[in-house]
């Protein structure tokens, strides 16, 4: 990102840019001896309303908070008429009626207007966001090391002509079609990222062998519930990808999914490499789209909805994330 893009995205200059438009139009527009300390004298009076409004009144609305919302973007609206009035009567001396409804009307205004500049600009960035989103999950969608490793395991199976083979194959055929032909919604049934899920754990098990203790439990019911797709595995992949081996005790995974009316609570525990003491290289791996940009697609999905713990203990590393339906 060049020096030009991090000042367009930088919201503070955003902010300032767009006030020394409007004061420029307004030093054009308002007629006064001193136009320019009127004109700020204006911006210094319709800044606190706007800012009230966008970051504190406008986020109700998106929260099932509306008729809170409503109330406070009246009372908001209210209180800056009545400021006004007792500015420009001086202290009501030279009041008029016809002077509550003008300011009224430019307070409503000026509202409006900052509101619907916050929700074009808020949905600019909401759809570059979504496609950044949308590269990363199609580069998580595949991850070449573990395809890799799953077919040399599959081979030494067909070399001893295991049993085993056919049913692993099948697996390994559903998680590469689910990954690359049913991820394209925004959201997938629960039941599908589950058996997703199963699908990826059981190849692990291939490859790990006797080595690690691997559980997987789901209680509840997921059917009729959706979710974000490839969203869980990012936890699980890194959970094998940094599993360690310590002395006298067998490796772990624990994965624990509960599945509630209106909520999921997902658990992910492994553990580590005593020596393992770098967070980053817990966070970022060497592949998959990683616990970072794991963590931003949950506040462009679930915004205001999940609440997401990442523990690092000695000995083992543990993800809890609840989602809310």
């Amino acid at each position: 990102m060049s020096k030009l893009d991090t000042w367009v995205d930088n919201r503070f200059v955003q902010n300032i840019v767009v006030w020394l438009f409007l004061m420029l139009i307004f030093m054009m527009v308002i007629q006064a001896e001193n136009r320019f300390v009127t004109t700020l004298g204006f911006i210094a009076f319709i800044m606190p309303p706007i800012y009230i409004s966008n970051l504190k009144i406008l986020p109700l609305f998106f929260n099932n908070k509306r008729l809170l919302g409503v109330f406070l973007f009246l009372l908001n609206i209210l209180f800056f008429t009545f400021l006004g009035v007792i500015l420009l009567s001086d202290l009501f001396d030279k009041f008029q009626w016809k002077m509550l409804l003008n300011v009224f009307g430019a307070v409503l205004l000026v509202i409006l207007f900052g509101t619907a500049l916050k929700l074009a600009r808020d949905s600019f960035f909401r759809r570059q966001e979504e496609k950044e989103a949308a590269l990363k999950l199609l580069k998580a969608q595949l991850n070449p090391h573990f395809l890799f490793n799953t077919l040399n395991n599959l081979y030494g199976l067909s070399v001893v002509k295991s049993e085993k083979l056919p049913d692993l194959m099948l697996k390994l055929s559903d998680l590469l079609r689910y990954s690359l032909y049913e991820t394209k919604d925004t959201f997938v049934p629960l039941e599908k990222e589950i058996e997703y899920l199963q699908n990826y754990i059981s190849l692990e098990k291939i490859r790990l062998e006797d080595k690690a203790d691997i559980q997987f439990m789901i209680g509840g019911n997921p059917s009729g519930k959706t979710i974000a797709p490839m969203l869980l595995i990012v936890f699980v992949e890194n959970a094998f990808k940094h599993l360690g081996v310590l002395q006298n005790v067998k490796s772990k995974v624990i994965v624990n999914i509960e599945v509630g009316e209106d909520s999921l609570i997902f658990s992910c525990k492994n553990t580590i490499d005593t020596l393992e003491t770098n967070q980053d290289n817990l966070e970022k791996g060497k592949s998959g789209i990683g616990l970072q940009n794991a963590k931003k697609r949950l506040d462009l999905m679930y915004p205001e909805k999940h609440q997401l713990h990442i523990e690092k203990q000695k000995e083992s590393h543990q993800v809890e994330l609840t989602l809310n339906f």
